[in-house]
């Protein structure tokens, strides 16, 4: 297949180097320009279509966000990568560029001066979602795409189960802050059982997503913390580096977070949290599976449907990545495969009859 052309747009020069030489190293990848500000970068777009741009926020005479409004007159479908620094400041205007559009973002780093250490951070990133970003390029993992899609797990979805259901646990990733805002958004009625959720996201960030998110709808969200209790009605949202569980104390529920080793190349993911639920709630669960990279969630979604678990898949149309809901509908695991705005709907209807009344105090 021919390169993923990529356009480098930042207003400092020795980033614009770090990045270009980087992703000039990667055989699937090609530089085709470099711009200084958002101006140059929309001539740019114009004269060289490229297949998917970076995005500097912070820049003189026209900003990131002003030009990603205009670019979506010019290039209505180029993806777009942000950059931005992991302050409260830049997390914030990076959660604003994907409502405008931008399909992702990476930290930028904080000292250019060391250039390895940069273009090693980097590397491990932004190469991956330039590659995730543009489509037909990057299969998740061990995933090959089968002649047809798989059936969902259980024919008619959910109408003949019996069991309650004790709690969400919810995975996602690229795409995921603006699917979850969508999702909490058509949620009208404060959920009858806890949420917890995980998304890849750095830290600062996912303090600002949680801000975010509890403004959307009736579920109150918290930035998760430990020894946090878990009550219905309530969603906590794993904090950036930091795994996510779900513990007993006593006669009530916790949350737990710890630094461990990442997995699936994350931290949070949602395995370690689905893998901590499985003792608490068993078959007595409602995963959901949003757009993301790769597989995270589906190793968790395996040990807790082997208990009688539920699990909705996001569709292929709707994910901005079908990576982590692929990965689980391939595996045969999920018992319904929605697009984002049905889900809503969904998860409202079933807890509606299968909802313990409360969760606090699981024995």
């Amino acid at each position: 297949m021919p390169n993923i052309r990529v356009l480098v747009c930042d207003d400092s020069v020795v980033v614009r180097r770090i990045v270009a030489e980087m992703v000039d190293r990667d055989p699937e990848l090609e530089v085709v320009g470099t711009a200084r500000d958002g101006a140059d970068a929309l001539r740019q777009v114009q004269a060289l279509n490229p297949d998917i741009m970076t995005l500097d926020i912070e820049m003189p005479v026209m900003d990131g966000l002003e030009t990603l409004r205009n670019l979506r007159t010019v290039a209505p479908r180029l993806p777009v990568v942000m950059f931005s620094t992991l302050t409260t400041q830049g997390s914030s205007a990076a959660l604003d560029a994907l409502s405008l559009g931008a399909k992702d973002y990476v930290g930028k780093p904080s000292n250019v001066g060391r250039t390895k250490d940069v273009a090693s951070q980097l590397e491990e990133e932004l190469i991956p979602k330039l590659k995730a970003l543009v489509p037909g390029r990057l299969q998740p993992a061990g995933l090959a795409r089968p002649a047809a899609r798989p059936q969902a797990r259980a024919e008619g979805g959910f109408g003949d189960r019996s069991g309650r259901i004790d709690a969400l646990l919810i995975a996602s990733s690229t795409g995921g802050p603006v699917a979850l805002e969508d999702l909490f958004r058509a949620i009208k009625q404060p959920l009858p059982v806890p949420t917890l959720i995980v998304q890849h996201i750095p830290p600062v960030f996912s303090e600002m997503l949680a801000e975010r998110l509890d403004k959307v709808g009736p579920t109150h969200f918290h930035h998760a913390e430990p020894g946090m209790p878990v009550q219905a009605g309530h969603a906590y949202l794993a904090p950036g580096g930091l795994h996510m569980t779900i513990e007993r104390q006593g006669a009530n529920l916790v949350i737990g977070t710890n630094e461990g080793p990442k997995v699936n190349h994350c931290r949070p993911a949602a395995d370690v949290l689905f893998e901590s639920a499985e003792p608490i709630f068993g078959g007595n669960a409602l995963c959901v599976v949003l757009t993301g990279m790769g597989n995270d969630g589906a190793e968790g979604c395996r040990r807790l449907t082997a208990k009688g678990a539920s699990v909705i898949a996001q569709d292929e149309p709707t994910s901005v990545v079908w990576g982590m809901p692929r990965a689980v509908t391939e595996a045969g695991l999920a018992n319904e495969v929605l697009p984002l705005p049905e889900i809503a709907g969904r998860i409202e209807s079933w807890l509606g009859r299968h909802a313990r009344p409360t969760v606090g105090s699981i024995r």
